[in-house]
């Protein structure tokens, strides 16, 4: 709906802004098909289906790896577009426009997947009945080839270890500028008319506040557990959980909360914009305002 919605391009926003949600939506929506529906549901649901061909397995481990790249990448960047858009008057009317968004987005969309390729190879059948490979096992060289593990911290630092960091500083620089600002409009507006506190300028600049901490804070927030148990299984070796079944709960538990931090953008957005909550409800009345019509 949010796809549908944002791409009738009526919610007041900028071209711009419009592409990075509507990029952002498609990659949180292939993250819930492919690491969600497929892999979470369908997947362990069905073993024996056309899900568990080793070529099928292999792709569908491909989609899971690039869609996350994809969906952090397309919020790091358009994090790095209001940074822009609010800090840097001068480079804004270059860099805040749809071409720029355009290509931007088409750059993070295919080297999201193409430097993701070798995980299509990383997997090897489990058996072969009647000439078909079923089931996906790691190859062995994964864990002692070179090549393998360049690839897996690669992969590692260019998510989470790399956007996050970037998340924080550009918001930190984003809401200090805001601050700094509002401080000397605030001091203008109290020797003039008026009062500073019904300024609206100053309401939108704290709405922007909000909106930039709640959701950088949530994205890192939801995936700081995940981050954690990676760094402590691969710097340390071990496990500081007792039993098999507490850690897997908590792995479990770790998975759920990174993807649910692809749902939090697209519900930020429509809590915060009213266009875009009035064009929602018009979209979920379109089909019943058309059978009134049809009844008539």
């Amino acid at each position: 709906m949010a796809i549908v919605v944002l791409s009738r391009g009526r919610c007041g926003l900028s071209k711009g802004v419009t592409c990075y949600m509507i990029t952002m939506a498609i990659a949180d929506v292939l993250v819930c098909i492919f690491n969600v529906t497929v892999e979470g549901i369908f997947h362990s649901r069905f073993p024996y289906s056309f899900l568990s061909y080793t070529s099928v397995c292999s792709f569908i481990s491909l989609m899971q790896i690039s869609s996350i790249q994809w969906s952090v990448w397309s919020t790091t960047f358009f994090t790095l577009d209001r940074f822009v858009a609010i800090c840097c008057p001068k480079l804004k009317l270059k860099y805040c426009s749809g071409r720029t968004a355009t290509v931007i987005l088409a750059a993070v969309s295919v080297l999201s997947f193409v430097m993701n390729i070798p995980a299509y190879f990383r997997y090897e059948p489990h058996s072969v009945v009647a000439n078909v490979q079923w089931g996906c096992r790691t190859v062995k060289e994964y864990i002692s080839s070179p090549a393998w593990i360049a690839y897996t911290w690669v992969s590692h630092l260019s998510v989470p270890l790399l956007p996050f960091p970037l998340l924080l500083l550009l918001n930190f620089l984003t809401v200090r500028h805001i601050l700094v600002t509002s401080r000397s409009r605030r001091a203008l507006k109290a020797h003039g008319p008026g009062e500073a506190s019904s300024d609206p300028v100053l309401k939108s600049r704290r709405t922007t506040i909000v909106l930039l901490f709640t959701v950088s804070g949530s994205s890192i927030i939801l995936w700081m557990p995940i981050v954690i148990l990676h760094l402590l299984f691969n710097f340390t070796e071990t496990a500081t959980l007792e039993g098999a079944t507490l850690l897997h709960v908590t792995m479990r538990i770790t998975l759920l909360l990174m993807y649910f931090s692809t749902c939090t953008n697209t519900c930020i957005y429509i809590l915060t914009q009213r266009r875009f909550r009035e064009e929602i409800l018009n979209l979920v009345k379109f089909p019943f305002i058309l059978l009134c019509k049809f009844l008539k």
